[in-house]
């Protein structure tokens, strides 16, 4: 059985992890295309806080060659469906 989160449910962690650290950002208004750094006010320690909650809520390795990755809503979609369990 495949217990892969959907695209929808990755994307609302996302959104929820954002939250907490960006409490006063406008996540509706979030652009998914465009980087989080120019569209939320949030520093290199705020992203790689983030990084590391993505890498404890799903529960998958995130080599630091692969943060730019992370860096919008898209990418952290596509990144984290494109994993699977090993």
């Amino acid at each position: 059985m495949n217990n892969q989160p959907t695209p929808d449910d990755i994307r609302q962690t996302v959104l929820r992890l954002l939250g907490e650290i960006a409490p006063e950002a406008d996540l509706t208004a979030l652009k998914p295309g465009v980087s989080f750094r120019d569209q939320l006010d949030i520093d290199s320690m705020d992203f790689l806080n983030f990084v590391i909650m993505i890498h404890k809520n799903f529960g998958v390795e995130i080599p630091e060659a692969d943060y730019p990755k992370y860096g919008t809503l898209n990418g952290c979609v596509e990144q984290l469906s494109g994993r699977r369990a090993t």
